[in-house]
């Protein structure tokens, strides 16, 4: 009888282990009929799953548990998480979980599936809001009344600098919604100074993003178009050129090392394509109101030192019968060399054909109507020189050129601080500008940053602009931050141009609170 009970006991106990045993053993067969043989025919078809060398999975035959585990180390081996959609990262996932002892045999890691899957199910669902508000108190002062102010009128000002709401949507895998919306000073030209009650905001940008067969971006709605951003060929005010909004679709593909983007896009009036444009409002009676744009730019980036690229921009009105041709066209070239992680090499340089009514509109003694403007750009981080980064920025711009004449403005999110540029002359000279900025990041709680600028005009009536300044930021919290900065901007004397002409110096000291939510 205790012999039975024994012999029982060991059958027992054999029978309890077994499922674990065959669980653990590799070479055991998956059996007919398990979801992961469907789930190796998905992913194989869409290219994702190898196979064996015959490109098979043994037809009705069953594999072992360790064949299978090889074919998923192998797609996980060449794998990009971040090209697969949701379906074949759930499958992926569910496959290595099933044979994480096969796979931890094989030494694979599956952290990086992990990651992507908590980030697609994090973006799909609800709407999301962010912002961001700064709240400035501007103490200025100087030979020019209000220069540093909204309204150009009081020295002392408090006011709404930024306050802006983005509103975005994961629709699906491919497709999401993006919408800006701003309030305060920083409203786009609607005419708000950022004082007092804010009496409504405007749509800046608004769009969504999806793809087309063939793997295009493709992009529609109003959005802005500024390639010196994507490039990093500017830090401070504004680029030579582009930075403007317009109601357009957008077409990208990534060939290899090149990217191409083409622009097809329409804006409501002239001077929401020509930046500034307090200085084109004579213009718009030329006009029914509208204009077509044109833009394409092709990148090249071999390896991560360097890139290169080219674009184009065309502008297309549609004059009054009778009218004169104001249409004009932009090219651009640019390239960036790193000859060091930490030091770069930067250029652009642009060119225009404008027609000759649009060279004279501003100046009837104009001729140049074929306008140059480039940049030389030397940038070295704080990684190699330890207590500051330095960035070093040289501009010749023909005076006929068309584009922002304000790359180096203190408060750029408004505009309405003086200016190097703001005595630049309507003529068929070229003026000079020089840029340094000195950045230091002394913690994670305070940086601090140096900046001079100059411009030479070339021009007899017009003294030389300087300005320079300085400021001091405290990351109070991750969301907020405060920044106590000095600003001075010099005209010179004499500067008898025309009746608008700035002279003198006048100077802002600010303080500002900043909140990101």
């Amino acid at each position: 009888m205790k012999r039975l009970i024994t012999v029982l006991l060991v059958l027992f106990a054999i029978a309890i282990s077994t499922p674990s045993l065959a669980a653990t053993n590799p070479f055991m067969d998956v059996p007919q009929g398990h979801w992961a043989y469907d789930a190796i025919g998905l992913l194989a078809s869409r290219g994702i799953v190898s196979g064996y060398q015959n490109g098979t999975f043994k037809g009705g035959q069953t594999s072992t548990r360790y064949e299978i585990a090889s074919s998923v180390a192998r797609a996980l081996a060449v794998f990009d998480a971040d090209k697969a959609d949701k379906q074949e990262l759930e499958l992926l996932k569910k496959l290595a979980t099933e044979f994480k002892d096969e796979l931890d045999t094989l030494g694979v890691q599956i952290n990086k599936i992990d990651k992507r899957v908590a980030t697609l199910e994090e973006n799909f669902g609800g709407w999301k809001l962010r912002g961001q508000f700064r709240f400035s108190a501007n103490f200025g002062g100087g030979d020019n009344k209000g220069k540093y102010s909204a309204n150009g009128k009081h020295d002392v000002e408090f006011r709404k600098d930024r306050f802006r709401l983005m509103l975005t949507k994961q629709i699906d895998e491919n497709t999401s919604f993006y919408a800006q919306f701003r309030g305060g000073d920083d409203t786009a030209g609607i005419g708000q100074t950022g004082r007092g009650d804010i009496p409504g905001f405007n749509i800046r940008d608004i769009y969504i993003d999806t793809k087309l067969p063939y793997d295009i971006d493709f992009r529609f709605g109003r959005f802005n178009v500024d390639f010196e951003t994507e490039r990093g060929l500017y830090i401070d005010c504004e680029p030579i050129f582009g930075d403007y909004r317009t109601d357009a679709f957008r077409f990208r593909k990534s060939w290899g090392n090149f990217v191409t983007t083409a622009i097809i896009g329409r804006n409501a009036q002239f001077d929401n394509i020509i930046f500034d444009s307090t200085d084109y409002m004579d213009l718009a009676e030329k006009f029914e109101g509208a204009y077509m744009n044109y833009v394409f730019d092709i990148f090249w980036q071999p390896n991560e030192k360097f890139f290169a690229g080219a674009n184009g921009y065309w502008f297309v009105g549609d004059e009054l019968e009778n009218s004169e041709d104001y249409d004009f066209s932009t090219y651009g070239i640019y390239a960036s060399y790193n000859l060091t992680p930490a030091i770069a090499l930067q250029g652009i340089f642009y060119w225009q054909n404008q027609d000759a009514a649009l060279t004279k509109i501003r100046n009837t003694n104009a001729t140049k109507s074929n306008p140059t403007a480039w940049k030389a750009i030397l940038d070295i981080k704080q990684d190699i020189l330890k207590f500051s980064g330095l960035r070093f920025e040289y501009v010749q711009h023909d005076n006929t050129f068309l584009g922002y004449r304000n790359p180096y403005s203190f408060t750029a999110d408004n505009g309405a601080s003086p200016s190097i540029g703001d005595n630049m002359p309507w003529n068929d000279g070229s003026s000079t500008l020089f840029f340094i900025y000195a950045s230091q990041k002394w913690s994670d709680k305070w940086s601090s940053y140096i900046r001079y600028q100059q411009a030479d005009y070339d021009t007899e009536g017009l003294s030389n602009a300087k300005g320079y300044g300085t400021g001091i930021t405290y990351q109070y919290t991750p969301a907020v931050s405060f920044r106590l900065a000095y600003d001075v901007l010099d005209y010179g004397e004499g500067n008898i141009w025309n009746a608008n002409t700035n002279n003198g110096k006048d100077h802002v000291l600010q303080f500002r609170t900043t909140i990101n939510f």
